[in-house]
């Protein structure tokens, strides 16, 4: 059982300097939610369950002038990319229960993906470390989100304030840390240039899970022509 929480507090501790970027994203979120009327216990039962922050953004934007299934299909769209992190990090749970897998997924944020599978790639990862990872980010969500609906309206335009910006360049920062090569450049350069270029042409958001997909692939082609 020790080494098991001992596991657990080191995931827990390498996410931890993610939770100002969490509390100022969450705060952001529940002003807004707050904006178009959800209650407190609202605001932050969505952060509860969902835990999502581009997919609740996206909801609460559509909230009074979209339908619930609209708001479901745009938001689906959105955390596709889940599948690609899911795929990426099995192979090393592969030998993990199902409940465990489970309750792994459903905490599972793009912060705490990042850390687990650094650490498994360092060979010092397990699943205690994954779930000590995610339990840090989602136990800052959702009260971030809940204080951010107390505040209410309190800052009617957190955008121009730049707390929008805080959590995409933070995970900016985490994700140039996994660069090893030239193979994981040319990853991150094409899926930078074809969501660039799909946000311009393509409907809805359908451009975020063709440019990982298509980013990835050259990626592993490129890899495999300097192995040769």
């Amino acid at each position: 059982m020790g080494g098991h929480m001992k596991s657990f507090m080191r995931g827990f501790a390498a996410a931890a300097p993610m939770v100002p970027g969490v509390v100022v994203f969450g705060l952001v979120y529940g002003v807004a939610a707050r904006a178009v009327g959800l209650s407190p216990a609202q605001t932050a039962g969505m952060s509860a369950i969902v835990h999502a922050g581009s997919s609740q953004f996206m909801a609460v934007g559509m909230w009074t002038a979209s339908s619930g299934g609209a708001i479901i299909l745009t938001t689906l769209m959105i955390n596709l990319r889940h599948l690609l992190m899911g795929a990426s990090v099995a192979p090393y749970i592969r030998n993990v229960s199902l409940p465990w897998k489970m309750l792994l997924a459903l905490w599972m944020s793009d912060e705490s993906y990042a850390m687990a599978i650094a650490a498994y790639e360092r060979g010092d990862g397990d699943a205690k470390y994954f779930l000590g990872a995610n339990f840090c980010i989602w136990i800052t969500w959702w009260p971030a989100g809940l204080a951010g609906a107390w505040i209410g309206s309190a800052v009617p335009d957190p955008a121009r304030y730049g707390f929008n910006m805080v959590f995409p360049l933070a995970f900016i920062g985490i994700v140039a840390s996994f660069f090893k090569g030239r193979a994981s450049g040319v990853a991150a350069l094409v899926s930078a240039a074809l969501a660039v270029v799909g946000a311009m042409v393509l409907p809805g958001n359908w451009y975020i899970v063709a440019a990982g997909v298509l980013g990835a692939s050259l990626g592993l082609a490129a890899e495999g022509r300097l192995r040769r």
